[in-house]
């Protein structure tokens, strides 16, 4: 793995992270999102052809990594789709997203 594709993996990850620790849901649903995209990411790089001392770049790829990628890319549109709808319902049912305003007792 490069530098610059392993400090794209890094800022994605972080940014994910801190939107995670924000107590708004919408800012924590997009958090888990980005975490997910940086998993995806660096399985991704992980797949690629190692360089051996001499060579100018590696051709070949680990396609079993691709599918692995390409089935978890698709349980996280899944998990999306189901966390958008979550979200929804609390909205509807409480006027709010802030944790805090939804975790204060009535």
């Amino acid at each position: 793995m490069n530098l610059a594709l392993a400090l794209c993996v890094a800022v994605v990850f972080g940014a994910g992270i801190r939107l995670m620790l924000d107590p708004d849901l919408v800012r924590i649903a997009a958090g888990t999102i980005l975490v997910s995209n940086a998993a995806n990411l660096f399985i991704m790089s992980a797949g690629t052809g190692a360089q051996a001392a001499g060579q100018a770049q590696a051709t070949t790829s680990d396609p079993l990594v691709q599918a692995l990628v390409l089935t978890s890319l698709v349980i996280t549109f899944g998990f999306t789709a189901l966390l958008f709808s979550i979200l929804h319902a609390i909205y509807r049912a409480w006027g709010t997203l802030d944790s805090h305003e939804i975790d204060r007792p009535e």
